[in-house]
């Protein structure tokens, strides 16, 4: 019997229904918009979060339907149940959904793990043995860091000064490389500027010269929408918390072929179709051919249905359009404000005009990160995130950077503040006040 197929119960359970959306002046509500932060003077003051881009927090639309579930909570596959069949139906449910939201293709798999990192790994173990994987040294560290610990080639690629140049180091790359399984690894925004990268003409390049492409898109898909079908990527990956959704779960999209012909991500329960012990021939299996082959042991029903329900919540009523336009004002108050403030100089790989999610990075003229991240939490109440940001080659790139590789200092530090659905403007006139202050 396939893995995925549980007794089949003589009526369909009875799943409760996803909470009807919220009206649309409403829909892109957060919990944390009541959360207050203590100042170091006393007293206390709502939290300004702008760190989206680390994790954002919880569409209240999500958490409600989240709680709707929690008490038909049950493990899901094989149990003949009533909450075990119900769990199951809405996990599978909530794989259809997504792969709606992503628009993948027909016969793509759909693998619920951990997060964006988990993916990449998942996806560097399946690679074909010898598979050369090319990536920008501007990636996140879940890029850079899987592929040469399983045995694969990895080609770091500069930082390119514009998305045509992104595409034609690719196109020159490959061509000089033309034989054996490829892999180019890229990433839909930048977690350091925002700034979005050439996927579609990327994957076309990739292609015709027989390479594949996977898109980390993790700070992509909490910001615009995204085609796998569309734009021809292999595999997209993302994570549920950068989407509205609690932690713990994250998505790998794409095409079957490496995917099946892989070892499991994991050896356990789940993953497998036979199992028989033979003292003489020891413990022989065989595995399941399906998402299953990857997902052992028991999955995060919670987290895979929470993502569900973020990409409900991003599709239906306001929808992305709402939220991109509001993002679109606010980034474009909070980039005039900080052009505005002399000492502040703002981090872009492809020119202050490049088109961009809502996520910006700067330094401060006599001030070390850590400091002035500190210094906007405890006496103004606002969240920003300080450091290299998992991003190490590419801040020092666009720090301009001659020291040792190993220095991580605050001088090659920078601060990034990044927002999105439920941000209201007071945040960002907060902030730029603050800066202001600080700076002057």
């Amino acid at each position: 019997m396939p893995t995925h197929t549980a007794p089949r119960p003589a009526t369909t359970p009875s799943v409760p229904p996803p909470s009807p959306a919220s009206p649309v002046d409403d829909s892109h509500a957060v919990l944390s918009a009541a959360v207050t932060a203590p100042l170091l003077g006393g007293g206390e003051i709502g939290y300004a979060a702008l760190d989206y881009a680390a994790s954002a927090p919880v569409l209240r639309r999500v958490w409600d339907e989240v709680a709707a579930y929690a008490p038909y909570y049950g493990s899901v596959h094989r149990g003949a149940g009533h909450l075990s069949r119900l769990s199951t139906e809405l996990f599978e449910r909530a794989r259809a959904t997504v792969a709606a939201f992503l628009d993948c293709r027909a016969d793509d798999r759909l693998v619920f793990t951990r997060s964006t990192t988990d993916s990449l790994n998942l996806l560097a173990a399946a690679l074909p043995a010898g598979t050369r994987v090319f990536v920008f040294e501007s990636e996140h560290h879940a890029a850079l860091l899987p592929w040469a610990r399983h045995g694969h080639r990895v080609d770091c690629l500069p930082t390119p000064r514009d998305p045509q140049q992104a595409v034609r180091a690719v196109e020159s790359a490959l061509a000089a490389a033309p034989e054996g399984p490829r892999l180019l690894c890229v990433t839909g925004a930048s977690n350091v500027t925002g700034e979005l990268w050439p996927v579609r003409e990327l994957a076309a390049v990739a292609h015709r010269h027989g390479a594949r492409i996977v898109l980390d898109a993790a700070q992509l898909v909490p910001h615009r929408p995204v085609s796998v079908a569309d734009w021809d990527v292999d595999w997209l990956a993302f994570s549920g918390h950068k989407l509205y959704a609690p932690f713990g779960a994250g998505v790998l999209a794409g095409r079957a072929d490496w995917l099946d012909a892989a070892a499991p991500y994991l050896a356990g329960g789940g993953a497998t179709r036979v199992v028989a012990a033979d003292p003489a021939e020891g413990v022989r299996v065989t595995w399941a051919e399906d998402e299953a082959r990857h997902e052992a042991g028991s999955p995060n029903v919670i987290g895979a249905f929470a993502i569900a329900a973020a990409c409900r919540a991003l599709t239906e009523g306001a929808g992305y359009g709402a939220l991109e336009a509001r993002e679109r004002e606010l980034l474009s108050a909070l980039r005039a404000g900080l052009a505005a403030l002399p000492a502040v100089a703002e981090l872009s790989l492809f020119g202050s005009e490049s088109e961009r999610v809502a996520v910006v990075s700067f330094t401060v003229r006599g001030w070390e990160s850590e400091a002035l991240a500190r210094a906007l939490s405890e006496r103004y109440g606002i969240g920003v995130r300080s450091g290299m940001f998992c991003a190490q080659p590419l801040v020092r790139r666009l720090l301009g950077a001659d020291g040792p590789a190993d220095d991580c200092g605050g001088a090659l530090q920078a601060v990034r503040v990044s927002f999105g659905a439920g941000t209201p403007r007071e945040h960002i006139d907060r902030l730029l006040a603050a800066l202001a202050e600080l700076t002057a």
